[in-house]
């Protein structure tokens, strides 16, 4: 392990100890972190470039290969399936029936988001008849890997890409303030968005446990970070539970970052399929 990686894992554990003595239920002090201007223009000149990506393209037949894996994608905070159209469409060329997670945005309480995405692995296990691969980014990473603990007989790999799964609330300065207005709007009745609870209550709570929890020896389960992340803090990423690869890339760019979108479609190449038991 190189001394970056020994000492962002050394990193995790302080917090983690932090958090667990000091009596709060917060997952993560929502401060935020100030990235440095370079990483900051690169992030934004990055989601720019990441646009024309995004347009649809016109829709062909796929032909699925019955030996590769079904594929739900789960986009980030703040956003929707368009943002993965890239990866969905390389991973539809390569053979893999593919779901999108019917969220747009993602920005809803933790615990309902995880009840969606459950409820559509549980469609596309049923529709298949085989365990899924779930690709999130982001906070779509952690919402995949909650899934996968509390549903294991139903997944079969875990990708995450950019997904700070030991401290979720590990982001930047401005993601910090948006957080923070979408609780406000919570709490003025605006339906369908994160409040507090989530941040700092039983909702929060319960995140931490599941995040927490020993996870299913079976399911593979990869994280993927860039150290130039400006958006959340990469450190975060390299969960004991996974398998870390470190890639180049911005955070808002990540899952439509072509050679990422190679590397996931090289893994889940690797991954036989599994049928649900009967």
């Amino acid at each position: 392990m190189t001394d970056a990686l020994l000492g962002a894992v050394q990193h995790n554990n302080v917090m983690e100890t932090d958090q667990a003595g000091d009596g709060d239920t917060s997952l993560h002090s929502l401060a935020g972190f100030r990235p440095s201007v370079a990483i900051t223009m690169r992030e934004n000149l990055s989601a720019i470039r990441s646009i024309p990506r995004l347009l649809p393209r016109f829709p062909t037949k796929t032909n699925v290969d019955r030996d590769r894996v079904p594929v739900l994608l789960v986009p980030g905070f703040m956003s929707g399936d368009f943002a993965l159209t890239p990866m969905n469409d390389s991973l539809r060329d390569a053979g893999h029936w593919t779901s999108r997670s019917g969220i747009a945005p993602n920005i809803g309480c933790t615990v309902e988001m995880v009840g969606v995405v459950e409820r559509r692995v549980e469609s596309i296990a049923e529709r298949t008849g085989r365990r899924v691969a779930i690709v999130g980014w982001s906070r779509g990473g952690t919402l995949g890997k909650i899934v996968a603990v509390r549903r294991p007989e139903l997944v079969e790999s875990l990708i995450t890409l950019g997904t700070p799964n030991t401290n979720p609330l590990a982001v930047n300065q401005t993601l910090a303030s948006q957080l923070q207005l979408l609780t406000r709007l919570q709490s003025m009745g605006v339906p369908g968005v994160i409040g507090q609870d989530c941040l700092t209550g039983s909702c929060a709570t319960q995140v931490r446990q599941w995040l927490d929890s020993d996870f299913p020896t079976h399911v593979r389960y990869v994280s993927m970070f860039s150290m130039n992340d400006g958006v959340i803090d990469w450190r975060a990423c390299l969960d004991p539970a996974a398998e870390h690869i470190e890639v180049d890339a911005t955070h808002m760019a990540m899952g439509a970052e072509p050679a990422v979108i190679d590397r996931v479609c090289e893994l889940l190449a690797g991954i036989e399929p599994v049928d649900i038991a009967v």
